[in-house]
């Protein structure tokens, strides 16, 4: 494996470099890492940066970032939605998803680098984490979104939610292992939500019009082979814009590069390379010489939307599409091979 991502004629090891430098730059001294500069952060796109950090092999910062996780942590292992970037909480909202993908990150901190010290000083807070995210669980396996700070539950889950979590909760179990301090419960967990989400589709609040919710199931490894294929080639035509990338929504002619550079991670998870390197390819649009990324574009008339927003999720997500795709780092099969 080489070091760092190149996908020749599509993003060069430099280019990979150059998003990792961006983000280091937005990167606070708390360690927190915001959507652009003086806005928010929530932990679900912070953790996605701080991977995006590791596979640019600023493996410094990363640790910051998760180190940020561990100290802003609540006593009952959640976070809250937004943080600002003095520290005060723009959103109080508890989100199962957002705090459940911790453990994804930590997991993938070790497969990048091996460090056994940092993932046991890290392993109480993905602990914590996956405890209160079960909690939310209902009798049929799913998990519940979300809750206001003491306060009843949503009385919903979400599939991308739910698909996302279930990743987490197998990352979290082959951390666990790995420590020697194995969690069957994650594992079974995981198991309950594979079913629900492949047999009973029914249990999701309905958000079909959204792109995540296409291919998330595959994304997050519920679905594997045949049945992620046929979910892919099911709604491509709903929610692709060909040769300009995914919808962020099947009705508004929205493309968002991170919706994108996910849907391309999915499709290196059914083992097609050629379509997974054509969407990052596809998205090339959106790329500023910095490293950063435009968050959406609206065709026909080519318009950004928000106005100019460059987040850094978006630069995130293309890093970790890259690796993906190229097979460079050992955290790169992560998102592609079962966990």
């Amino acid at each position: 494996m080489n070091d760092v991502p190149h996908i020749p004629g599509v993003l060069t090891a430099d280019q990979i470099r150059r998003s990792g430098a961006h983000l280091a730059s937005l990167q606070l001294p708390s360690g927190m890492i915001p959507w652009f500069p003086g806005g928010h952060c929530d932990p679900w796109n912070h953790v996605e940066s701080a991977m995006a950090l590791d596979v640019a092999g600023l493996r410094t910062e990363a640790l910051a970032a998760y180190r940020w996780l561990a100290e802003t942590q609540r006593s009952d292992g959640s976070w809250h939605n937004y943080y600002l970037p003095d520290g005060s909480i723009e959103d109080t909202k508890l989100d199962s998803n957002v705090c459940a993908y911790v453990a994804t990150g930590v997991f993938h901190h070790w497969l990048t680098t091996r460090e056994d010290t940092v993932a046991r000083e890290l392993w109480p807070t993905v602990v914590a984490a996956l405890e209160w995210v079960l909690s939310m669980r209902r009798a049929d396996g799913t998990i519940l979104w979300a809750r206001e700070v003491d306060d009843v539950p949503w009385d919903y889950a979400l599939l991308t939610g739910t698909s996302s979590i279930r990743h987490a909760l197998r990352c979290g179990a082959a951390l666990g292992g790995m420590l020697g301090d194995p969690q069957p419960c994650w594992r079974a967990a995981a198991d309950r939500l594979d079913v629900v989400i492949q047999q009973h589709p029914e249990s999701f609040e309905p958000k079909t019009r959204w792109a995540m919710d296409w291919y998330y199931p595959v994304l997050g490894g519920a679905l594997r082979g045949d049945a992620a294929k046929a979910r892919l080639a099911d709604k491509w035509d709903e929610f692709v814009m060909e040769r300009h990338g995914v919808r962020c929504v099947s009705d508004e002619p929205w493309v968002t590069a991170s919706e994108t550079a996910e849907c391309a991670l999915a499709f290196a998870a059914i083992g097609d390379a050629a379509t997974a390197t054509d969407l990052l390819a596809w998205i090339a649009v959106h790329r500023l010489e910095d490293g950063s990324y435009y968050t959406g574009i609206v065709y026909p008339d080519g318009v950004r939307f928000p106005f100019d927003e460059r987040t850094s999720y978006t630069a995130a997500a293309v890093v970790l599409a890259a690796d993906g795709i190229a097979a460079a780092t050992p955290a790169s099969q992560l998102f592609v091979t079962p966990v």
